[in-house]
């Protein structure tokens, strides 16, 4: 029993060597690749040493495609995307700020998971949380280059493109690939007494409900500034593209682009857990 508890320890302890000093790479990898700025590259490193040293191979696979895949669709058609810069709080390089709003709610399911190793709730809700932001990442930068016009989500009224809350049929099955592609992903590794048809609607269901809510906040109480220069609306504060001060004009002063995808990722994380229950 001895030399049971005392493999174990030892393997747990490689595991975590092995997955910080991952993190690191990765990290380093991403701030070179202009992926993430330093900041982000510090917040990348510890929520990759937690996701990859105390969750293991199932929860790196899930964490490392939402990276990749969302990485490299902000490159995707970047030119076209451009003209919409000035509507989002932040540029392409993710800060810590953006990091930990897309993968704070993750990080706790992995510490659930150590704490109950046990129980299959926390590994879905960490999948379901991936969904979430995984979806709403590719349903903003495939949204934004939809042929229609959007229409805010709150009240069917026609917007422009990159505006907050706006939804198009092709954003919204832009979310459900991204959806079902963390779920595809998790498949895998396991999805305890779930058949595999269940778990692929519970992690896809999950995700793209996620993205709506983001969608719902994003066009009622996140705040939203105008530019007195430009005379657009954005989300960027305190300053616009064009270097002017923004003024606040609706929402709740507080509730940035980042809360709002840490709501995101909370609401696909719990609705992913009840549906595999």
């Amino acid at each position: 029993m001895f030399f049971e508890d005392l493999s174990l320890k030892m393997i747990n302890g490689l595991q975590l060597l092995i997955g910080v000093i991952l993190a690191l790479l990765i990290a380093l990898a991403a701030r070179k690749a202009r992926a993430l700025n330093t900041s982000g590259a510090l917040a990348a490193f510890v929520l990759g040493s937690v996701v990859f040293g105390l969750g293991g191979l199932g929860w790196a696979v899930l964490l490392m495609g939402f990276f990749i895949s969302s990485s490299a669709l902000s490159r995707f058609s970047q030119k076209r995307k451009e003209t919409l810069s000035e509507k989002f709080s932040k540029g392409s390089e993710r800060d810590a700020g953006q990091v930990a709003a897309n993968g704070a709610i993750a990080g706790f399911f992995v510490i659930l998971h150590v704490l109950f190793p046990q129980s299959v709730l926390p590994w879905a809700a960490f999948a379901g949380a991936m969904a979430a932001v995984n979806a709403d990442t590719w349903a903003t930068e495939l949204g934004v280059l939809a042929r229609s016009q959007p229409r805010l989500i709150s009240n069917g009224r026609l917007v422009e493109r990159g505006s907050s809350g706006g939804v198009t049929i092709e954003g919204t099955l832009a979310a459900l690939s991204g959806a079902l592609f963390i779920a595809l992903l998790a498949l895998p590794f396991g999805s305890g007494q779930t058949t595999a048809i269940r778990w692929l609607a519970a992690i896809g269901l999950g995700g793209l409900f996620a993205s709506l809510v983001d969608s719902l906040l994003g066009a009622t109480v996140q705040a939203i500034y105008t530019c007195p220069t430009c005379g657009k609306e954005t989300e960027r504060y305190p300053l616009h593209t064009c270097g002017t001060n923004t003024i606040f004009k609706r929402g709740w002063r507080w509730m940035n682009n980042d809360w709002v995808n840490a709501f995101c990722a909370l609401s696909g994380a719990l609705l992913t857990w009840l549906l595999v229950l």
